[in-house]
């Protein structure tokens, strides 16, 4: 059925935004990439992207509201309804879900009597699955708007929550502490984190994630031997390991014989449909 228009920011909140919004216009040469960081920025007034704060971003921008709820319904980090004050997404996606993820997801919902992307009665905590967390060095990962909780389990995950609602203090396993999810919002949005050490906070990513990093700058990486097919693997003493950058045949990279490689087997032609 067709929706009657938004209704308007009150008078002092959309003065404020629209400030905040020329500062984030002004640093694109085209006006139109500002709407990824506008549409945060609403997020974060509102904890989540409204009709109304849609229809500022196109009135801003130039834009139709079709276009910016394009984008809006597009991205997953953009919440479409009011959500809670920390967003606790569980990563399900493979590695995360083999080494326990699905089993945390299904602990929190039962725990907290919520399906996904459900939000408690108090308006603490929004539960959702996410395909991926980047961290799956830290398998399974959890995260709290956007700020990372390694290695959890069902038990750690459901002590991670309760302290949630309970308002105690809780600390990221990497990153800058815990902040609300409208907080959050005006992080990304591209303004300056303003609590103390936060900015200095950080955590890096596993050594499996850098390996790609240490090639860029040069590294030798060891090699990593696996025996071709037919071959058991054996220990090797140092002088024996192949030098870096050799080839080490994975078992399904083997050579094999072919017609083309087994004068033993000569392919013949290809016969007729029934013979």
């Amino acid at each position: 059925m067709p929706q009657l228009p938004a209704p308007a920011y009150p008078a002092e909140v959309r003065a404020r935004l629209e400030a905040d919004a020329k500062e984030v216009i002004a640093r694109y040469p085209d006006s139109r990439s500002a709407l990824l960081p506008l549409l945060h920025l609403v997020q974060s007034e509102e904890g989540y992207v409204s009709r109304t704060g849609m229809a500022l971003c196109a009135e801003l921008l130039g834009l139709t509201t079709a276009e910016v709820t394009a984008v809006a319904t597009f991205y997953t980090m953009y919440r479409r309804r009011p959500s809670g004050d920390y967003q606790v997404g569980v990563c399900t996606n493979t590695l995360c879900a083999v080494m326990g993820g699905d089993a945390i997801f299904d602990r929190l919902k039962q725990h907290l009597g919520l399906g996904n992307n459900e939000t408690t009665e108090d308006g603490k905590v929004t539960l959702e699955h996410i395909e991926c967390n980047a961290a799956c060095d830290f398998a399974p990962v959890v995260m709290v708007n956007w700020e990372f909780f390694d290695n959890q389990t069902p038990e750690s995950a459901t002590q991670l929550v309760d302290d949630l609602i309970a308002g105690r203090t809780v600390e990221p396993t990497r990153g800058a502490p815990l902040c609300s999810y409208k907080e959050t919002a005006r992080i990304l949005a591209g303004f300056p984190d303003q609590r103390p050490g936060a900015v200095e906070a950080t955590g890096g990513a596993g050594p499996a994630s850098l390996v790609g990093l240490r090639l860029a700058k040069g590294e030798e990486l060891h090699p990593k031997v696996v025996a071709p097919r037919g071959e058991s693997a054996r220990s090797e003493a140092p002088q024996d390991r192949p030098q870096p950058g050799a080839q080490h045949l994975s078992s399904h990279d083997a050579p094999q014989q072919t017609s083309a490689s087994d004068p033993d087997h000569p392919a013949g032609p290809a016969a007729e449909e029934g013979e």
